[in-house]
């Protein structure tokens, strides 16, 4: 073996993983094709083990089958190779357990010395792929039996909590077993790779750091739009709205990266630090700037791509009186020297026109313009940073339109690198994949420390409670449109429409 070889394998952390909710949606859907695709790359050392637990009664082989055909449904069949698919089932095991009860952990404690010498270095890495209600009693369970050593981690899923209560309850309840440096609160946007190229682009090139800031930056629009409406998680999302399943984590954390001031370095704290001076200084709400400020939308019947879609309130088991929001508009900003009077357009709703989440920084005009009057509405660039479907970067120029009779006209043309075309022999990892190798390294840089939920949760629990004073029920749209006409009109008040890519 070279030396080069010892050095790749030297690199893989060895860990025992314990995936609580391992037949759930969320496992077979995302988290078994990321392992696989981690173990297909050989960034799964050889002697990492991965222990499903749920409460079904499970043969080792009948689990190992459902783990193989949702691989077979969630991983493109030119990535499915039948050596790697037999190496990376064969470090599957399976225990049926009861979560909430301690009776029966004490198997997970005897799974893990079953194989291993004492003097092995192998980490619990315990994924809660479960209700946060499940969290505090898991961890609990998991001390007591002995499973857990000074190495363990924990990763957690959101939401954390419905409320900042709440979520101190539960961030209590996981602090008490586990200390802050060994908790992974998943955001999955943190793991995407355009997110990533953000610190490089905002960082790494002067071009964009001199600029950015209030004296160039005109105002910026975030929108994460989804075609798809509850997918049977009525229960969970009429309680929750789109206010708090998408903007107090997924937005708030783009809100972060593009407002944060450049961290000292790459530590994790370091950049969590800038993250959470964001979260301190987003602008409240009041209950006069709300009806300004602020839309909220639910969808009714309507059709996407020619099909044909029911409201929300027809959804199946809907409570028929809901006033819950499907769709968030708002315009807020963040109080600091960087940003004073920039505004922060966002926008995010179910059984939108397409699925797309965009970034977009709009610059501000040159002083003086010499150009046609009619074009100046192109007058100004626009970086477009698009994180699905198709993740890339698109710099809007402005270049003299070419041909004899255009004088000097101009055409509004982008800069563009999409990370399909450019890397085409590269496949784009998905973002759990990312997220999941640097738990096995112990790094925390891309999962949201306690603060930062917290910060979020004060600020969107402000926003609610002004919802409930002033008491008025989500605006309707219908499924297929990009909300509702109200949310035009909030940006267009301030003379300034939102940025469609088609």
């Amino acid at each position: 073996m070279n030396s080069h070889k010892r050095l790749e394998e030297d690199s893989r952390a060895v860990i025992d993983l314990a995936l609580f909710g391992a037949l759930g949606d969320l496992s077979l859907r995302k988290l078994y094709p990321a392992l696989y695709h981690l173990d297909r790359e050989g960034l799964l050392h050889e002697d990492t083990r991965i222990l499903g637990l749920a409460r079904q009664q499970l043969k080792i082989d009948d689990f190992r089958k459902r783990v193989t055909e949702a691989l077979q449904e969630h991983v493109k069949s030119s990535e499915l190779d039948r050596d790697a698919l037999k190496r990376f089932t064969a470090r599957l095991d399976y225990l049926h357990l009861d979560f909430g009860t301690a009776e029966g952990y004490q198997a997970i404690a005897e799974w893990r010395t079953a194989v291993r010498h004492e003097t092995t270095i192998c980490p619990l890495v315990v994924y809660l792929a479960v209700p946060a209600s499940l969290y505090g009693d898991i961890c609990q369970h998991l001390q007591g039996s002995g499973s857990l050593d000074e190495l363990s981690r924990v990763v957690v899923e959101k939401p954390i909590g419905y409320d900042y209560e709440t979520s101190c309850e539960i961030n209590d309840a996981i602090g008490s077993v586990f200390p802050e440096s060994r908790i992974y609160r998943i955001d999955h946007y943190l793991g995407k790779e355009t997110v990533q190229n953000l610190i490089a682009l905002r960082f790494a090139n002067p071009l964009f750091g001199t600029q950015w800031n209030q004296n160039h930056v005109s105002h910026v629009e975030i929108t994460v739009a989804e075609q798809v409406g509850i997918e049977g998680r009525w229960g969970y999302f009429d309680k929750a709205g789109q206010l708090r399943d998408m903007v107090q984590n997924h937005l708030l954390q783009l809100v972060c990266l593009i407002a944060m001031d450049p961290p000292a370095n790459l530590d994790a704290d370091a950049i969590r630090d800038e993250k959470v001076k964001v979260l301190k200084a987003l602008e409240p709400f009041s209950e006069n700037s709300l009806g300004r400020d602020v839309v909220r939308g639910q969808y009714i019947a309507g059709s996407i791509e020619g099909q044909s879609l029911p409201g929300y309130l027809e959804e199946e088991g809907a409570n028929r009186e809901s006033e819950t929001e499907t769709f968030v508009a708002m315009k807020t900003g963040v109080a600091n020297w960087r940003w004073a009077g920039v505004p922060f357009y966002l926008r995010t709703g179910k059984r939108m026109p397409e699925k797309l989440s965009q970034i977009v920084i709009h610059f501000r005009q040159q002083p003086h313009y010499i150009f046609d009057p009619d074009q100046r509405n192109l007058a100004a660039n626009k970086l477009v940073i698009r994180l699905q479907p198709d993740e890339g970067i698109a710099l809007e120029v402005l270049t003299k339109d070419s041909g004899l009779d255009k004088g000097m006209r101009l055409r509004r043309g982008p800069l563009h690198l999409d990370f399909g075309s450019a890397f085409p022999k590269t496949r784009i990892p998905d973002a759990y994949e990312r997220l999941l190798l640097e738990v096995m390294k112990g790094q925390q840089y891309l999962f949201v420390r306690r603060d930062e939920v917290e910060h979020a949760w004060h600020w969107c629990d402000s926003l609610i409670a002004a919802w409930k004073a002033l008491g008025d029920p989500p605006r309707r749209y219908p499924a297929g449109s990009w909300g509702p006409v109200a949310s035009i009109a909030m940006i267009t008040q301030d003379g300034r429409s939102w940025y469609e890519d088609y």
